[in-house]
């Protein structure tokens, strides 16, 4: 139970480290730099960190098991590229809903893999978190009757491809250590972003000679290397579906750090949102407590 306890923890942990990330990219941008290019440096410099640790360790890197780490690595990249496109369509409150709707997907995807339906618990963790979302995004004054068909289709689509990742990530291999998996991840990842987004800030200079290489280094950080690192280790051993439920954790602290950093405002309806989420993260939790307290 004890190892389960901090199992659930470093999944929070990542997902609040991908909380962070937003926030990035919204700052390179105030710096100049677009969209597409902060993404990109997110995958160059994490691709690159991940390949030092692994060098680090003195192990050759096995490429066993690529038919559960290439489908990781291209989804990570692909989540990427489709929520950016959804903000091309999307108020960026909307196109974060869209995205959390990770959670009832995981959920889907872990009750199929399974072949069994979520527990009473998980369905109300669902709701209640759902509900939290859209009280946190602040939608009230958002006109969805002017939201385009692919506004949605996208931000579905990054939802999906995010879930997919967890499932995926989350496959263990007793042939391949952590670091391994983390770097060829980050490989298939980049690889898959420079088809879409922008690639020739590696060899234009715009990279290292423009400063881009600071938001890159932290977006490497916290929306690569530590998150993918800790969903390989936490994933496989709690389940999609918990993940799924514990990833809730990025919206909180998203909001948390734009008002930190960017100064934003926050209502008082996304307060109380934020205290739904928490709430239905902490409820498998408590009732686990519970249960085994009783035992």
């Amino acid at each position: 139970m004890r190892s389960s306890y901090w199992y659930s923890v470093w999944v929070v942990v990542a997902a609040c480290s991908y909380g962070v990330v937003s926030t990035i990219i919204k700052l390179a941008m105030r710096a100049g730099f677009s969209t597409s290019e902060a993404v990109t440096s997110q995958f160059v410099i994490g691709f690159t960190i991940a390949l030092c640790i692994a060098v680090s360790q003195r192990k050759r890197i096995r490429v066993s098991g690529l038919g559960y780490i290439i489908p990781a690595g291209i989804l990570t990249g692909l989540t990427n590229v489709t929520y950016g496109i959804s903000l091309n369509y999307l108020p960026a409150s909307l196109a974060v809903v869209l995205l959390f709707q990770f959670t009832w997907i995981g959920m889907l995807i872990s009750c199929i893999a399974k072949r069994q339906f979520p527990s009473a618990i998980e369905y109300i963790s669902l709701l209640v978190l759902f509900v939290g979302t859209l009280g946190a995004a602040g939608l009230a004054d958002v006109d969805l009757s002017a939201i385009p068909l692919q506004g949605w289709l996208w931000g579905l689509g990054a939802a999906l491809c995010y879930s997919l990742f967890l499932f995926f990530n989350g496959k263990s291999s007793a042939t391949m250590t952590t670091s391994n998996r983390l770097v060829l991840v980050a490989f298939f990842a980049l690889i898959t972003t420079a088809v879409f987004q922008s690639p020739q800030i590696i060899w234009d200079g715009r990279l290292f000679g423009e400063g881009l290489w600071m938001y890159g280094l932290a977006l490497g950080l916290f929306g690569m290397v530590i998150p993918v690192f800790l969903f390989s280790i936490s994933v496989p051993k709690i389940g999609l579906g918990s993940s799924s439920i514990l990833g809730a954790a990025e919206l909180p602290v998203a909001i948390f750090v734009s008002v930190l950093l960017l100064h934003e405002t926050v209502s008082v309806l996304q307060m109380i949102g934020v205290l739904f989420i928490i709430t239905g993260i902490g409820l498998p939790t408590i009732r686990g407590k519970l249960e085994a307290g009783k035992k």
